[in-house]
């Protein structure tokens, strides 16, 4: 069978529809005369739409819900799914007011359950007490979203853990006629996103076993990719090799600084996704996803660990302000809404990025530069607010400088600049500089602007001029944008405690034995603390033995990655879990694996089979996840229910 290349398969419909009110005008008009040439890889059209959200929203929502997972495993009754006042337009209202421009929905993840009523599958909401099995959860938010304003798109799992054909060919079928139904019944997507997580332990029809694939070869991704742009041609597609849209290699929300929006024209690589690689032929750009929790999916434990809008203005600054789209996830409760701390964090920030961003300080400044290609291309154009105008020069001037002699009292800290992405990223390497009572300082150099690259003072400045000179470049720069800001600053939110009171509390909990020293991190409730030890080996597991101080009716137990990136620390791959009341005579607990724990770094909740009264609490771990030299955790605790 013949496969359409990934630039075939980017081009595939682009004709077959107009481009919407979000499209800019460069790709409906011809290029001014005497525009230079692009420079090496440049973005398809949908590509320049999808440059221009900046940020948006990922809500997931689903059967993990209710079991308190992250991964489920398949084999979870649906009837579990009954949000008690789901509010769609609750949800969308509040990633508006944060300054979310669109929302993508978890329509099904990875234990295959589905939010719409397909008829592809009795593992669907139709199965529901919600709305008595009539409820489609994509229509109501797919209807709110663009109620709002917003765009909308789907999230859907290559990954089917309780699909028992998953591995073999019947699956792909099965997947592809999913893709169609989302595709064609929700109204225009901007997104579709593939999960990268593909193959391992399953329920699958009951077979309960490991089944791994060669992601590529199975899933065919060009023709897959290319039925998604068969009915929905604006939507840029999320992550394999010719997909619109790379992971960015973590999920802490952090782009690598410079993040480059090309790559090169092979699989995926996450240390080349971080950064992306210079000159390389494919536009590959990085959207940067992260959590607005610890976890995807909602918690209750984790009500007290809502990032702070201060934290989420340093996402900012690490993705958008490095290029990169932020893809914020917001995960709504056993309700079906956004937690009221949530919904605080949001407005604090979104309140204080609108009026930050609302007032360009150079407006009103006068620019020249060292050299213009021509009065089409003027110095000038980096003031007009049009980002499809743009200052360039001669074509052998690739190291040139632009001014702006600002109006007096100008107060920033923040320097936004821009290029014309249609001819592709030019710039290598620039500097900016600021006249600061009559003496120049260098303010920042940095590689690489691209979509946009947002300078953060350490504090407010007043200058005289300010100034962009371009130290490297293949090509005559093409600079669309210099803008100046002031922060205003969110309004604090005070921190929410969790009201579970099935969540055991590790205040009067210590340490009895560990492998390692410091082991007390795991129960400070501190998620910046870890305890490292050397990664176990085969017959020599690394453990810990816990003191809860009294006697509980523990019904499992919490175990919480490190997020913090160390060089050749991972977390462990599985667990073993032993409880008793003497701390002499033991009993097993639970065991397995910690599901995507390497890449989630997410808190895994581990119920027993049944509640039992226990006082001592012990962990082993046989392996790290990835091949390191050491493992990290964060936290160890505990419930009373099972969840």
């Amino acid at each position: 069978m013949t496969h359409p290349s990934r630039r075939g398969v980017i081009a595939s419909g682009l004709a077959a529809t107009a481009l919407p009110t979000l499209a800019t005008p460069a790709l409906a008009n011809k290029a001014p005369s005497g525009a230079p040439q692009p420079w090496g890889a440049t973005p398809a059209p949908r590509q320049l739409v999808w440059h221009t959200r900046q940020q948006y929203a990922f809500v997931h929502f689903s059967i993990n819900t209710f079991t308190d997972k992250e991964w489920g495993y398949g084999d979870e009754d649906p009837a579990l799914f009954n949000p008690t006042d789901f509010s769609a337009d609750q949800i969308v209202a509040a990633a508006k007011v944060g300054g979310m421009t669109g929302i993508i929905l978890t329509a099904k993840h990875h234990d295959g359950f589905c939010l719409w009523p397909t008829l592809l599958t009795e593992r669907c909401i139709r199965n529901t007490p919600y709305k008595n099995g009539t409820g489609d959860i994509v229509a109501e938010m797919a209807a709110a979203t663009r109620r709002a304003g917003l765009a909308f798109g789907l999230y859907l799992s290559p990954w089917d853990r309780h699909h028992p054909d998953y591995g073999r060919p019947a699956y792909v079928e099965y997947f592809r006629k999913q893709i169609v139904e989302l595709c064609t019944r929700y109204g225009e997507l901007f997104e579709f996103w593939f999960d990268g997580a593909n193959g391992g332990d399953g329920y699958y029809g009951g077979a309960r076993e490991t089944r791994k694939i060669d992601a590529p070869a199975y899933y065919d991704w060009p023709t897959t990719i290319a039925l998604v742009h068969k009915y929905q041609p604006m939507a840029c597609t999320f992550d394999p090799l010719g997909a619109e849209i790379r992971w960015v290699g973590n999920e802490d929300g952090v782009a690598g600084d410079p993040c480059w929006p090309t790559m090169p024209n092979h699989p995926y690589v996450q240390s080349e996704g971080n950064s992306g690689v210079r000159g390389a032929p494919l536009w590959w750009p990085a959207e940067t996803d992260v959590s607005i929790r610890p976890g995807w999916f909602y918690h209750a434990d984790e009500d007290a660990k809502v990032k702070t809008p201060e934290r989420l203005l340093k996402l900012f600054d690490e993705s958008v302000g490095r290029g990169t789209n932020l893809n914020l996830n917001l995960p709504p409760d056993r309700r079906g809404r956004l937690a009221d701390t949530d919904v605080a964090v949001l407005r604090s920030f979104g309140d204080a990025q609108a009026a930050t961003y609302a007032h360009d300080l150079a407006k009103g400044a006068v620019a020249h530069a060292s050299a213009e290609r021509t009065a089409a291309f003027s110095a000038a154009r980096v003031l007009d607010g049009n980002r499809e105008t743009y200052w360039s020069t001669p074509d052998a001037d690739h190291t040139p400088s632009l001014t702006l002699d600002l109006p007096p009292g100008r107060h920033f800290d923040l320097i936004r600049i821009r290029e014309y992405l249609p001819l592709g990223v030019r710039v290598t390497r620039f500097a900016v500089d600021a006249e600061v009572g009559g003496v120049w300082k260098t303010l920042a150099e940095h590689e690489c602007i691209g979509a946009q690259r947002i300078i953060r003072l350490p504090a407010p400045i007043t200058a005289r001029r300010v100034r962009l000179r371009i130290l490297e470049a293949p090509a005559c720069p093409a600079i669309s944008e210099i803008a100046l800001f002031r922060q205003v600053q969110p309004v604090a939110v005070a921190p929410a405690r969790s009201s579970d009171p099935t969540i055991l509390s590790t205040k009067g909990w210590h340490i009895v034995a560990a492998t390692t020293p410091g082991a007390e991190a795991l129960l400070d409730d501190d998620a910046a603390t870890r305890w490292t030890t050397p990664a176990p080996t085969p017959g020599a597991p690394v453990s810990v033995t816990i003191d809860m101080g009294q006697v509980a009716a523990l019904a499992g137990v919490s175990i919480s990655p490190s997020r913090t990136i160390a060089k050749d620390v991972s977390p462990p791959r599985d667990y073993r879990c032993e409880t008793s009341l003497d701390g002499t005579q033991w009993e097993a607990a639970g065991s397995g694996e910690l599901a995507n724990i390497a890449y989630a770094l997410a808190t895994q909740r581990l119920a027993f089979d049944h509640p039992r009264p226990a006082r001592f609490l012990r962990l082993s771990f046989d392996a790290p996840a990835l091949p390191t030299s050491a493992i990290a955790l964060a936290g160890v605790g505990g419930f009373t229910t099972r969840r």
